[in-house]
């Protein structure tokens, strides 16, 4: 179980201005040219995910998707809020925390050089495993996710969809109770979206782990077809959170795709009326 109170995250950043040149001058150009500016990328993200459950976190880009998986990942600290993961403090107790979470980013970050399997193997010696129960869970995440052919290739040239494959094997590897995924189908195919989502479907089923799954999204279709629940994120606050039928019943829609419109830029659209 995943619970997020109240989080929130700032960022100082130049507030404009281009520069030309070599990136690492045009950055220190940039910090002394320009004045900073404070950047609210979460400013109080509530969200409740229970096992055997899969929760999409749905907003539109720059809601403060990312950055909330992030804190929840122990990537970056929160300036606020609290977040739990079986009860575990992620900011008081990192490692027990990160313990019980396969967490797959946006950027797969495999290691090219390696094979598949070297990948899996080597982040569940990290998360503490044997190499032989490593090597062991490695095949069987292979025949879960139809990529036995792949687990002795190196992961230089994959497709999308196979590093995807990869990726998850990896994060799934010290079998965790909580999944945790960002973008997950960003660049896959119809076909590659389609496994992992009935890979995601078997997950939170008591066959297979009753997972905690929490996934961020700006794809409507998918939060229909695969959510139990949606927290909708907006300008870096939850704005709505329920079932696909009952955020419909909220806005009076019929449509999912202009029930998160109604949602997400409420701010936008009242601005509109002021100003007509």
């Amino acid at each position: 179980m995943i619970r997020i109170e109240h989080l929130a995250k700032s960022f100082s950043a130049p507030a404009g201005g281009k520069v030309s040149g070599k990136v690492g001058d045009r950055i220190r150009l940039a910090l002394k040219r320009s004045p900073l500016r404070i950047v609210h990328a979460a400013r109080d993200v509530n969200l409740h995910a229970p096992d055997g459950h899969i929760t999409g976190l749905l907003g539109p880009n720059g809601a403060g998707k990312t950055t909330t998986l992030r804190m929840l990942a122990g990537l970056i600290p929160a300036d606020a809020g609290r977040i739990g993961v079986d009860g575990i403090d992620v900011i008081a107790e990192p490692r027990a925390a990160l313990a019980r979470m396969g967490v797959l980013s946006d950027a797969r970050g495999l290691y090219p050089r390696l094979t598949a399997r070297e990948n899996i193997v080597y982040y569940g010696r990290l998360q503490g495993m044997e190499r032989d129960a490593a090597n062991a869970r490695a095949e069987a995440l292979a025949a879960m996710f139809e990529m036995r052919t792949l687990l002795d290739r190196r992961t230089e040239g994959f497709s999308q969809g196979e590093r995807m494959k990869t990726a998850l094997a990896r994060a799934l590897v010290h079998d965790p109770v909580n999944i945790v995924l960002d973008e997950p189908t960003n660049g896959l195919d119809v076909l590659a979206t389609r496994a992992l989502r009935e890979s995601l479907r078997w997950l939170r089923t008591a066959e297979g782990g009753a997972k905690c799954i929490v996934f961020s999204t700006h794809i409507m279709q998918e939060v229909e077809r695969l959510c139990d629940s949606v927290v909708v994120v907006a300008h870096g606050r939850t704005v709505a959170t329920g079932t696909v039928p009952e955020l419909l019943a909220q806005t009076g829609e019929q449509d999912f795709e202009e029930a998160f419109v109604k949602l997400a830029f409420a701010e936008e659209q009242a601005q509109q009326v002021a100003d007509a």
